[in-house]
């Protein structure tokens, strides 16, 4: 049975994997200059980040048994995934809009 505490920290993990999503998307928008790149990216190198925190947290005893693993990838790793990429698309400001200075070398 599901305690409060596993379902918090199975909260946390999910909280923790959408920030990860957010932050590593934005990372390639940043420093890769075509759009197909950080998609490319975004797309393969995202899910593999999340499903090695997933698999390390839920070998540390976190969360609770969701009962099968497509539940698994998709609550774990599908969803923080489209919350993260939309957070980065939709509401933070696109890199072209940033103005940086002159760099001297």
């Amino acid at each position: 049975m599901a305690t409060i505490l596993d379902v918090g920290l199975m909260a946390v993990v999910f909280g923790a994997n959408t920030v990860l999503a957010a932050v590593l998307t934005r990372f390639f928008r940043l420093k890769l200059h075509t759009q197909w790149g950080s998609a490319l990216y975004t797309a393969f190198i995202v899910p593999v980040v999340l499903v090695v925190t997933t698999i390390t947290t839920f070998s540390l005893g976190v969360g609770i048994d969701l009962g099968s693993t497509a539940a698994v990838l998709g609550l774990m790793i599908g969803l923080p995934m489209a919350l993260g990429v939309s957070i980065d698309v939709l509401y933070v400001t696109p890199p072209e809009e940033y103005e940086l200075p002159e760099t001297t070398d």
